[in-house]
């Protein structure tokens, strides 16, 4: 049986990192996981191929090759994914599709073949076992959680590492709080589900021995859910890992009370986590607490912020506009606290409600589903009615990516960072694409764009005050490249 896996093409994004990834010669920031793991599941006898459509073009021959054809995407994902669709049907194979934009939506796809839908550990054996037997059901779907103690270690030998930024693995899922416009706990529930510390030690084995050195994404929802198994086994073993290790720098995922805990921080970041991404959503506490963030109310979430990067992690933060209880004043207050906190990596979309939510329900019981879920919450859209006047909204949005993506509001937030931060020291290794960033980074931005001055501002203020944090400067440069020319190109 030849099967050939499919992971469709994101649109040019924030999130992206499209324009940035051009400096280290990288096509993508990192290879589909969820597919690479599915394909752990799969007969050992079975001939498989992967197409990161990010990466590669899929060829006409690599259809004709398949006899089924496996696609999984996200939400964000829906264009490409629905002219794949088209053209493996075309050519007459059988498709077999998977993943988040399946689960919420499978009404959506009636040409495809067999929805594996929920997660993959529960219901791809079920379709497996009907398919020997030559009887599979059209959707295979279920209402319980997977235990991850099953999960495969993934297939990356599928995948050509170099073309990518980082690498990714999954140590838990689901998440104990209840954010209302998240679609993680309708997708994998509030129970904290998690692989066992061996498990993540293989797979952190088997990434090293293929030659990996890069960063690595470990892509769990709230990676601090269970900060007991966290302290006791998890970070105490990722510790002994590291002590003869170059590279493999962690990034995670984590809610605002990590800056609680001053021990776990200092465990995480002895065990390599230098950056950690954090759902900041707004600084007003109504708006917190309308979307039920309670682990972000009544606290400084700029000390929050500014404590986590003065004890070594930077802190990239997502914020939504478009709450009911936001007005005018909202965006001013937002740049404000943007520009305080220091977070570079500042990613402000308009609330969207994704369909399984708590919020899509009321949106819907008030009539306020205005057109489809893009996935996409930068693109400048949203698909509920805001009670804002929606031209105002936009303005108001467009006014915060104006302000911390311009040239003088996004150096100044990088000075602001760089004086805070104090990393630790991990052993690395420089490798050749950082130099050539480097150098592509002086005549990009350096010689080239209108931001030219305040690059070099940057630069020497770098050298002269903090040099230890020359690399960040210019890394966080080629951020803000990338940053404007999405902002520029695609923001509505």
């Amino acid at each position: 049986m030849n099967v050939l896996l499919i992971y469709p093409e994101f649109p040019d994004t924030f999130w992206s990192f499209k324009h940035a990834l051009k400096f280290v010669r990288k096509k993508s920031s990192s290879p589909p996981l969820g597919l690479v793991t599915v394909a752990g599941m799969l007969p050992g006898t079975w001939d498989k191929r992967l197409v990161d459509m990010n990466v590669e073009r899929l060829r006409q021959s690599d259809i004709a090759w398949a006899d089924i054809v496996l696609v999984s995407a996200m939400t964000v994902q829906r264009q490409s994914t629905v002219e794949v669709i088209a053209r493996v049907k075309k050519a007459g194979k059988i498709i077999v599709a998977g993943g988040p934009l399946f689960t919420a939506e499978p009404e959506e796809f009636p040409e495809v073949d067999h929805l594996i839908l929920n997660e993959a550990e529960i219901t791809l054996p079920l379709f497996l076992s009907d398919l020997g037997r030559g009887d599979p059901k059209r959707v295979y779907a279920t209402d319980e959680f997977a235990d991850l103690t099953k999960t495969p270690v993934p297939l990356w030998e599928l995948v050509d590492l170099r073309h990518y930024d980082s690498l990714s693995l999954q140590f838990t899922r689901g998440c104990p709080f209840n954010c209302d416009f998240c679609n993680v706990t309708a997708l994998l529930g509030h129970r904290m589900r998690l692989k066992t510390t061996r498990q993540l030690i293989a797979e952190l084995d088997k990434i090293y021995s293929l030659g990996w050195r890069r960063g690595i994404f470990i892509v769990d929802d709230n990676f601090i859910g269970n900060k007991r198994i966290l302290k006791e086994e998890v970070l105490p073993a990722l510790i002994e890992w590291r002590k003869d290790k170059k590279g493999c720098l962690f990034t995670t995922e984590a809610s605002v009370n990590l800056s609680d805990d001053d021990v776990l921080i200092e465990m995480m970041v002895k065990a390599g986590f230098t950056q950690v991404f954090v759902g900041i959503e707004t600084p007003d506490d109504v708006a917190l607490a309308e979307c039920s963030k309670s682990q972000n109310l009544n606290r400084d979430l700029v000390g929050s912020v500014k404590k986590l990067q003065q004890m070594g992690l930077q802190v990239m933060g997502g914020f939504i506009v478009g709450f009911d209880s936001d007005d005018e004043t909202t965006f001013q207050r937002m740049i404000d606290f943007i520009q305080q906190s220091g977070i570079v990596t500042a990613m402000v979309g308009l609330l969207q409600a994704p369909v399984g939510t708590q919020l899509y329900q009321r949106m819907l019981r008030e009539g306020r589903i205005r057109n489809q879920y893009s996935g996409d919450n930068v693109d400048g859209e949203t698909n509920i009615k805001p009670k804002m006047d929606l031209s105002l909204l936009k303005e108001g949005y467009r006014k915060i990516l104006d302000s911390i993506y311009s040239g003088k509001g996004f150096y100044e937030r990088v000075r602001t960072f760089l004086k805070e931060y104090k990393p630790h020291r991990h052993a690395v290794t420089i490798q050749w694409q950082e130099i050539a960033a480097l150098f592509k980074s002086v005549f990009e931005i350096g010689i080239k764009s209108k931001e030219r001055k305040e690059y070099w501002k940057l630069v020497f203020w770098t050298l002269f005050n903090c040099p230890r944090k020359f690399p960040l400067a210019i890394t966080f440069s080629i951020y803000g490249y990338h940053f404007r020319k999405v902002n520029e190109l695609h923001v509505v």
